[in-house]
């Protein structure tokens, strides 16, 4: 398959169409989440139901127990013990006999307590034990108001996680996507910010006219985007929290892919300028100063920064196709070729030590998640496709998330770097796409 200049003006400028299979939304595109391949052989955990029985949360325990699981569970490495298979559910490391839980199969046993505190907060407490050992791994406390209850959890999973694989976790983090129903020309766009599960969605924009490309900044505050709100692409920048937002960048032409610096100060951004000639320029947001930094009459587009904040990916066809390139953040640099495999890869997008590239690759007739080693150069595929595009990387770099075309239908998915899990993030209420996964939470 091969692609014309056109299509990639197409694509820089975010005009593209993708059908939905409803007619409209509800205020929350909630997605779930399926697990379509895992290890073959999966670390087998118990988590105990949570003692609990608040008299204003009579489920806290349960439900924060249900979150540890299904968070473990979701990234395919491992396998619970399901509840109703558990003779005894103890709520303290004391009250554990290890033999009986290695003899039940289990490598590791999670109790935990949700608790009221004087001053009105919750607290859970758990411990992690190994069941080969009998050593006591974790012991800690969360605490904070009950709404803040699931994020408790997602951090006693961050913490099962680390301890187990040696991995941070993310389970606490969020992403964003653009939810659209309907048909072109009666859609309905959301910009939605969830948990990295899925769950707890919430509307932060919606609008008649596209949204696209959202990009987290560094302190996971504030997102950037394209709208067309005005009938023109043009870029804002909203506080997730509040809803405030500015509007940045409402140049002649085209006005397209935002992306934060690591200081969070400034934007990368793809222009058109009067002559329509995208070419990619660096916005500082504080006095709205602009620099220029390719300056070709090939498309130049997508950019991103590395982690260090001293340069900038974007995709170009100045070689005759989409290809990757890289080029220093201040004017004047000239700007170096980085993929060479394939006649088309584009979207990059990079882990946050700054060692891979992830991308969108075209492999015969399909477009899969590509990663290539930034040292080595090797390039590997992660996704089946055909139709896969909008790769983002996890703030632990142990994952990818990106959208992906199936029967029709616009769904997220979610693959491990080492390509051994994958999981699929579907919405029964509209297509989802342009995701982008959020940063750590800062303290």
């Amino acid at each position: 398959m091969t692609i014309s200049r056109r299509s990639l003006i197409q694509s820089a400028a975010a005009l593209i169409a993708v059908a939905g299979a409803v007619a409209a939304l509800t205020a929350r595109a909630q997605l779930r989440i399926e697990i379509t391949s895992g290890v073959t052989d999966p670390i087998h955990i118990a988590v105990v139901p949570f003692a609990g029985g608040l008299p204003a949360a009579p489920t806290a325990g349960a439900d924060a127990a249900s979150i540890v699981q299904n968070d473990l569970e979701g990234t395919g490495r491992f396998r619970g013990m399901p509840w109703n298979q558990m003779k005894v559910k103890p709520a303290q490391a004391s009250q554990v006999v290890i033999p009986d839980w290695r003899a039940s199969g289990n490598d590791y046993v999670v109790v935990g307590q949700v608790m009221a505190l004087p001053d009105g907060e919750l607290a859970v407490d758990f411990q992690l034990l190994n069941t080969l050992t009998g050593e006591q791994l974790a012991n800690q406390r969360f605490s904070g108001p009950p709404s803040a209850l699931r994020n408790a959890a997602h951090r006693v999973s961050n913490v099962i996680y680390q301890k187990i694989l040696g991995v941070r976790g993310a389970f606490d983090t969020r992403i964003a996507y653009v939810a659209v129903a309907g048909k072109p020309p009666m859609q309905h766009f959301q910009l939605v910010v969830a948990d990295a599960d899925g769950a707890n969605a919430h509307v932060v924009l919606q609008s008649d006219q596209p949204i696209m490309s959202p990009a987290w900044s560094p302190d996971g505050q504030w997102l950037a985007y394209v709208s067309f709100e005005s009938k023109r692409s043009t870029v804002y920048v909203q506080q997730v929290s509040t809803g405030q937002r500015q509007l940045v960048s409402a140049r002649a032409g085209i006005n397209g892919a935002p992306a934060w610096s690591p200081d969070g100060h400034k934007l990368a951004l793809t222009l058109g300028g009067t002559n329509g000639n995208l070419d990619i320029y660096v916005l500082d947001l504080s006095d709205q100063q602009l620099t220029r930094l390719t300056d070709d009459p090939a498309i130049d587009t997508e950019p991103v920064w590395a982690p260090d904040g001293q340069s900038i990916y974007f995709t170009s066809d100045r070689g005759g196709g989409p290809q990757i390139y890289q080029i220093g953040a201040s004017a004047g640099d000239r700007p170096k070729r980085i993929t060479f495999q394939g006649s088309y890869n584009a979207h990059p997008c990079i882990s946050p030590d700054g060692t891979q590239l992830a991308m969108v690759s075209e492999d015969g007739s399909s477009f899969r998640i590509a990663v290539q080693d930034l040292a080595s150069g090797t390039v590997r595929y992660l996704s089946p496709g055909p139709l896969d595009n909008a790769p983002s990387f996890a703030p632990n770099g142990a994952m990818l998330l990106y959208a992906s075309i199936e029967n029709g239908q616009s769904v997220l998915q979610r693959a491990s770097l080492d390509g051994l899990t994958s999981q699929r993030l579907t919405s029964d209420q509209a297509d989802v796409r342009d995701p982008v996964w959020g940063p750590f939470a800062h303290p």
